[in-house]
Protein backbone atom coordinates (compact mmCIF):
# COMPACT_ATOMS: atom_id res chain seq x y z
CA UNK A 1 0.00 0.00 0.00
CA UNK A 2 1.59 3.65 -0.90
CA UNK A 3 -0.11 6.54 0.32
CA UNK A 4 -0.08 10.16 -0.71
CA UNK A 5 0.84 12.29 2.41
CA UNK A 6 -0.18 16.01 2.05
CA UNK A 7 -0.44 18.97 4.47
CA UNK A 8 -1.13 22.61 4.43
CA UNK A 9 -2.48 22.91 0.79
CA UNK A 10 -4.56 26.54 2.22
CA UNK A 11 -6.79 26.59 -0.41
CA UNK A 12 -4.25 26.73 -3.04
CA UNK A 13 -5.95 24.68 -6.14
CA UNK A 14 -2.82 25.53 -8.47
CA UNK A 15 -0.23 23.77 -5.61
CA UNK A 16 -3.01 21.24 -5.18
CA UNK A 17 -3.39 20.01 -9.42
CA UNK A 18 0.37 20.43 -9.80
CA UNK A 19 0.99 17.79 -6.71
CA UNK A 20 -1.99 15.56 -7.93
CA UNK A 21 -0.32 15.44 -11.69
CA UNK A 22 3.08 14.90 -10.21
CA UNK A 23 1.97 11.95 -8.19
CA UNK A 24 -0.19 10.57 -10.59
CA UNK A 25 -0.21 6.63 -10.33
CA UNK A 26 2.23 6.45 -7.83
CA UNK A 27 -0.28 6.16 -4.63
CA UNK A 28 -3.53 3.76 -3.49
CA UNK A 29 -4.72 6.26 -0.76
CA UNK A 30 -4.37 9.93 0.32
CA UNK A 31 -4.10 11.26 3.78
CA UNK A 32 -3.87 14.63 4.74
CA UNK A 33 -2.81 16.60 7.90
CA UNK A 34 -4.46 19.37 8.18
CA UNK A 35 -5.20 23.28 7.57
CA UNK A 36 -6.84 22.49 3.97
CA UNK A 37 -8.37 26.30 3.95
CA UNK A 38 -7.33 29.57 5.29
CA UNK A 39 -5.32 32.14 3.31
CA UNK A 40 -5.88 30.97 -0.05
CA UNK A 41 -8.61 32.03 -2.57
CA UNK A 42 -9.65 28.49 -3.66
CA UNK A 43 -11.27 27.23 -0.30
CA UNK A 44 -14.32 25.15 -1.77
CA UNK A 45 -12.40 23.96 -4.67
CA UNK A 46 -9.77 22.27 -1.90
CA UNK A 47 -12.68 21.36 0.45
CA UNK A 48 -14.70 19.50 -2.61
CA UNK A 49 -11.94 17.47 -3.44
CA UNK A 50 -11.12 16.33 0.06
CA UNK A 51 -14.27 15.25 0.56
CA UNK A 52 -14.29 13.20 -2.11
CA UNK A 53 -10.61 11.60 -2.52
CA UNK A 54 -9.04 11.92 0.85
CA UNK A 55 -9.11 8.80 2.78
CA UNK A 56 -8.10 9.77 6.23
CA UNK A 57 -7.64 13.35 7.50
CA UNK A 58 -7.39 15.42 10.74
CA UNK A 59 -8.36 19.31 11.29
CA UNK A 60 -5.68 21.76 10.84
CA UNK A 61 -6.17 25.05 13.67
CA UNK A 62 -6.83 27.11 10.24
CA UNK A 63 -10.09 24.52 9.73
CA UNK A 64 -11.21 25.12 13.04
CA UNK A 65 -11.05 29.10 12.86
CA UNK A 66 -12.14 28.72 9.35
CA UNK A 67 -15.34 27.04 10.62
CA UNK A 68 -16.10 28.58 13.51
CA UNK A 69 -15.07 26.18 15.92
CA UNK A 70 -11.83 29.15 17.36
CA UNK A 71 -12.00 32.87 17.45
CA UNK A 72 -10.74 34.70 14.52
CA UNK A 73 -8.36 36.43 17.76
CA UNK A 74 -5.85 33.46 17.63
CA UNK A 75 -4.11 34.90 14.28
CA UNK A 76 -2.51 37.52 13.38
CA UNK A 77 -4.18 40.51 11.16
CA UNK A 78 -3.69 38.78 7.74
CA UNK A 79 -4.40 35.19 8.46
CA UNK A 80 -7.46 36.42 10.07
CA UNK A 81 -8.47 38.49 7.03
CA UNK A 82 -8.17 35.17 5.18
CA UNK A 83 -10.35 33.05 7.83
CA UNK A 84 -12.93 35.62 7.81
CA UNK A 85 -13.41 35.61 4.43
CA UNK A 86 -13.13 31.72 4.02
CA UNK A 87 -16.40 31.48 6.70
CA UNK A 88 -18.32 33.91 4.12
CA UNK A 89 -17.30 31.77 0.79
CA UNK A 90 -17.70 28.46 2.13
CA UNK A 91 -20.53 26.22 1.26
CA UNK A 92 -22.77 25.39 4.17
CA UNK A 93 -21.86 20.80 3.36
CA UNK A 94 -17.84 22.48 3.05
CA UNK A 95 -18.41 24.23 6.31
CA UNK A 96 -20.27 21.26 8.00
CA UNK A 97 -17.35 19.50 6.74
CA UNK A 98 -14.85 21.04 8.20
CA UNK A 99 -16.89 21.55 11.46
CA UNK A 100 -17.15 17.25 11.31
CA UNK A 101 -12.88 16.85 10.87
CA UNK A 102 -11.30 15.17 14.10
CA UNK A 103 -8.77 16.70 15.81
CA UNK A 104 -5.38 14.11 15.79
CA UNK A 105 -3.67 12.22 16.38
CA UNK A 106 -5.83 9.46 14.35
CA UNK A 107 -4.62 6.36 13.84
CA UNK A 108 -4.63 5.06 10.04
CA UNK A 109 -3.58 2.06 8.53
CA UNK A 110 -0.65 1.36 11.31
CA UNK A 111 0.42 4.95 11.60
CA UNK A 112 -0.65 8.13 12.81
CA UNK A 113 -1.31 11.80 11.55
CA UNK A 114 -1.01 14.89 13.44
CA UNK A 115 -1.42 18.35 12.45
CA UNK A 116 0.74 20.37 15.20
CA UNK A 117 2.12 17.26 17.46
CA UNK A 118 0.61 14.42 18.24
CA UNK A 119 0.43 15.88 22.14
CA UNK A 120 -1.54 19.16 20.44
CA UNK A 121 -3.16 20.36 17.08
CA UNK A 122 -1.67 24.02 18.21
CA UNK A 123 2.06 23.01 19.32
CA UNK A 124 4.98 23.44 16.34
CA UNK A 125 7.41 20.80 16.72
CA UNK A 126 10.65 23.20 15.05
CA UNK A 127 13.51 21.05 16.89
CA UNK A 128 15.18 18.32 19.02
CA UNK A 129 13.70 19.55 22.13
CA UNK A 130 9.95 20.50 20.64
CA UNK A 131 10.21 16.42 19.88
CA UNK A 132 11.65 15.60 23.30
CA UNK A 133 8.75 17.20 25.42
CA UNK A 134 6.22 15.14 23.30
CA UNK A 135 8.09 11.80 23.08
CA UNK A 136 5.96 10.34 24.99
CA UNK A 137 2.94 10.86 23.14
CA UNK A 138 4.15 9.04 20.58
CA UNK A 139 1.96 5.58 19.74
CA UNK A 140 3.46 4.24 16.52
CA UNK A 141 6.77 3.91 14.75
CA UNK A 142 5.65 6.64 12.34
CA UNK A 143 3.58 9.92 12.84
CA UNK A 144 3.14 12.49 9.84
CA UNK A 145 2.50 16.09 10.87
CA UNK A 146 2.50 19.46 9.65
CA UNK A 147 1.94 22.81 10.53
CA UNK A 148 5.49 24.32 10.54
CA UNK A 149 5.18 24.26 6.55
CA UNK A 150 8.85 23.04 6.41
CA UNK A 151 9.42 19.38 5.01
CA UNK A 152 11.78 17.32 7.04
CA UNK A 153 10.89 15.34 10.32
CA UNK A 154 12.82 13.81 13.24
CA UNK A 155 13.97 10.24 13.67
CA UNK A 156 13.94 9.20 17.50
CA UNK A 157 16.54 6.45 18.23
CA UNK A 158 15.85 3.02 20.40
CA UNK A 159 18.25 4.95 22.79
CA UNK A 160 16.32 8.21 23.11
CA UNK A 161 18.64 10.14 20.57
CA UNK A 162 16.78 12.36 18.41
CA UNK A 163 18.51 13.11 14.99
CA UNK A 164 17.06 15.54 12.66
CA UNK A 165 15.76 14.27 8.91
CA UNK A 166 17.06 15.93 5.63
CA UNK A 167 14.35 15.85 2.89
CA UNK A 168 17.04 15.94 0.10
CA UNK A 169 17.56 11.98 0.67
CA UNK A 170 17.44 10.84 -3.28
CA UNK A 171 16.67 7.37 -2.99
CA UNK A 172 14.03 8.17 0.11
CA UNK A 173 14.01 7.66 3.87
CA UNK A 174 14.33 4.09 4.76
CA UNK A 175 12.99 3.73 7.83
CA UNK A 176 14.94 2.06 10.91
CA UNK A 177 13.18 -1.18 12.22
CA UNK A 178 13.78 -0.02 15.93
CA UNK A 179 13.28 3.97 15.63
CA UNK A 180 9.98 6.12 15.68
CA UNK A 181 9.87 8.63 13.18
CA UNK A 182 8.34 12.00 12.82
CA UNK A 183 7.26 12.91 9.41
CA UNK A 184 6.90 16.52 8.03
CA UNK A 185 5.33 16.33 4.30
CA UNK A 186 6.08 20.00 3.76
CA UNK A 187 3.19 22.21 2.56
CA UNK A 188 1.46 21.74 -0.66
CA UNK A 189 0.00 25.43 -0.66
CA UNK A 190 2.10 27.28 1.35
CA UNK A 191 5.72 26.02 1.72
CA UNK A 192 7.63 28.05 4.41
CA UNK A 193 11.40 26.77 4.13
CA UNK A 194 12.19 29.21 1.00
CA UNK A 195 11.54 26.91 -1.35
CA UNK A 196 8.45 27.85 -3.19
CA UNK A 197 7.75 24.72 -5.12
CA UNK A 198 4.51 22.58 -3.37
CA UNK A 199 5.67 19.79 -1.43
CA UNK A 200 4.50 16.43 -0.33
CA UNK A 201 5.36 12.70 0.43
CA UNK A 202 5.08 9.47 -0.94
CA UNK A 203 5.01 6.37 2.01
CA UNK A 204 5.37 2.89 1.10
CA UNK A 205 4.26 0.88 3.84
CA UNK A 206 5.40 -2.20 2.49
CA UNK A 207 8.83 -1.13 2.03
CA UNK A 208 9.09 1.10 4.35
CA UNK A 209 10.35 4.34 2.84
CA UNK A 210 9.32 7.45 2.35
CA UNK A 211 10.14 9.87 -0.35
CA UNK A 212 10.06 13.54 0.07
CA UNK A 213 8.40 15.40 -3.18
CA UNK A 214 8.81 18.89 -4.51
CA UNK A 215 6.94 20.47 -7.77
CA UNK A 216 6.92 23.46 -9.38
CA UNK A 217 3.47 25.29 -10.13
CA UNK A 218 2.11 28.16 -11.11
CA UNK A 219 2.39 30.46 -7.68
CA UNK A 220 1.37 33.29 -9.95
CA UNK A 221 -1.45 32.45 -10.56
CA UNK A 222 -2.49 31.02 -7.28
CA UNK A 223 -1.43 34.75 -6.19
CA UNK A 224 -3.14 36.68 -8.50
CA UNK A 225 -6.83 34.70 -6.88
CA UNK A 226 -5.63 35.93 -4.02
CA UNK A 227 -5.64 39.63 -4.84
CA UNK A 228 -8.40 39.23 -7.08
CA UNK A 229 -10.72 38.11 -3.78
CA UNK A 230 -9.63 40.92 -1.87
CA UNK A 231 -7.36 38.99 0.37
CA UNK A 232 -3.73 40.77 2.01
CA UNK A 233 -0.86 40.98 -0.71
CA UNK A 234 0.73 39.55 1.44
CA UNK A 235 -0.19 36.23 0.83
CA UNK A 236 0.23 36.34 -2.41
CA UNK A 237 3.89 37.37 -2.34
CA UNK A 238 5.02 35.24 -0.12
CA UNK A 239 3.86 32.87 -2.40
CA UNK A 240 6.82 33.47 -4.74
CA UNK A 241 9.36 33.31 -2.02
CA UNK A 242 8.77 30.42 -0.17
CA UNK A 243 8.85 32.13 3.22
Amino acid sequence: MKFLIVSDIHGNREALEAVLKDALGQYDRIACLGDIVGYGADPNFVVDWARAKVSAIVRGNHDAVCAGLESLSRFNENAADAAAWSRRVLSSKNLAYLRGLPAGPLGYEGFDLAHGSPAGEYDYLCAKDDVAAISNWIKTPVTFFGHTHDQGGFQIKRNGKINVIDPRVPAGLVLAPRSRYLVNPGSVGQPRDRNPDAAYAIYSAAERVIEYRRVEYDAKAAGKRIIKAGLPERLASRLLLGV
